[in-house]
């Protein structure tokens, strides 16, 4: 029983390293799709997606939430509020990628879980415990040091950071799985991406058929690219604690940043080393708070106040 135990933890290491890995060496693959520009990749990624996961729903048979999500119009509707705030978050990563911003786009997602727990005391309504308002207190001094440095705001960061933190806020209220979520709100992005793409050719400025047989594959396999990390996550999140996934998380940005420095060779001045060097000490002590507050005895019946705990260890884009 231990042995199948361990096994299973194993497996789940394994698929939340794979899936954090895709998503911190996706910035390797959307330069692949140039000429395309950023919003004919979204449409595409949009409509594959879809077809992707849609072939993986009829392999598993499960189509029984789809039917439920129909018949209530609240739920509906924050599946279409998920749906468009995850269209800004693809378009300007891939658009931040292809432009030459892969550091400022890894900065949006280390930034995340401090944008995550801000959201959860203004929205929400939650308690902080002092380390969580250290951490919030030190993210925010980063951000006006990185506005020095790059002499303006780091707005592909903060753009990045906070629509993600929105669908992770949305997500939550949905309750959805993840395939199934991205089914439904790759379901209501279809037809716009899809009447886009057909505009598109009529203009004569589509790529998917001029540039080749190549070309068309790669931007088909967007769909796959969004998929199976999303995929590999769900595997993870069903077999290793919270606290793992919220300390895998940064292996994303962590290998965005160093592509952005050491494969794009992008500059970083002593300014923006100090942003991101109290960026990490924000993520420090906000892990730290949440591993020792995990571990923590619950010694009384009563139930303890609200808190925003683990960072959130929802899929980092790409």
């Amino acid at each position: 029983m231990a042995g199948k135990s361990e096994g299973e933890h194993r497996i789940g290491l394994l698929n939340g390293f794979a899936a954090y890995g895709m998503w911190g060496l996706v910035p390797l693959f959307w330069p692949l799709l140039k000429p395309a520009g950023a919003v004919e990749i979204l449409a595409h990624r949009m409509v594959w997606s879809l077809a992707v996961v849609a072939v993986a729903l009829l392999f598993v048979r499960r189509w029984a939430w789809a039917g439920q999500l129909l018949r209530q119009p609240r739920r509906l509707g924050l599946v279409a509020v998920a749906a468009a705030v995850i269209t800004v978050n693809w378009g300007v990563y891939i658009w931040a990628v292809n432009a030459g911003h892969v550091v400022e786009a890894s900065l949006g997602y280390f930034i995340n879980p401090l944008v995550t727990i801000a959201m959860g005391v203004l929205i929400l309504k939650e308690r902080l415990r002092p380390a969580q308002w250290a951490a919030v207190a030190v993210g925010l001094a980063a951000v006006v040091v990185l506005t020095v440095g790059y002499g303006r705001p780091p707005w592909i960061s903060l753009c990045l950071a906070f629509s993600f933190a929105t669908y992770g806020l949305v997500k939550k209220k949905v309750d959805l799985g993840g395939v199934e979520s991205l089914a439904a709100e790759t379901a209501i992005q279809f037809l716009p991406a899809l009447g886009y793409l057909i505009w598109l050719a009529a203009r004569g400025d589509a790529t998917f058929a001029a540039e080749g047989a190549g070309h068309a594959a790669l931007l088909a396999s967007t769909g796959l690219v969004t998929a199976v990390p999303l995929v590999c996550f769900g595997a993870a999140a069903i077999r290793v604690p919270l606290s793992t996934l919220g300390l895998l998380q940064y292996l994303a940005p962590v290998f965005q940043f160093l592509l952005g420095i050491l494969y794009f060779h992008e500059a970083m001045p002593a300014e923006r080393w100090a942003g991101f060097a109290l960026v990490w000490l924000a993520l420090v002590l906000l892990t730290v708070d949440a591993l020792r507050f995990s571990r923590r005895p619950r010694r009384l019946p009563e139930p303890a106040p609200r808190t925003t705990g683990t960072p959130s260890s929802a899929p980092a884009d790409a």
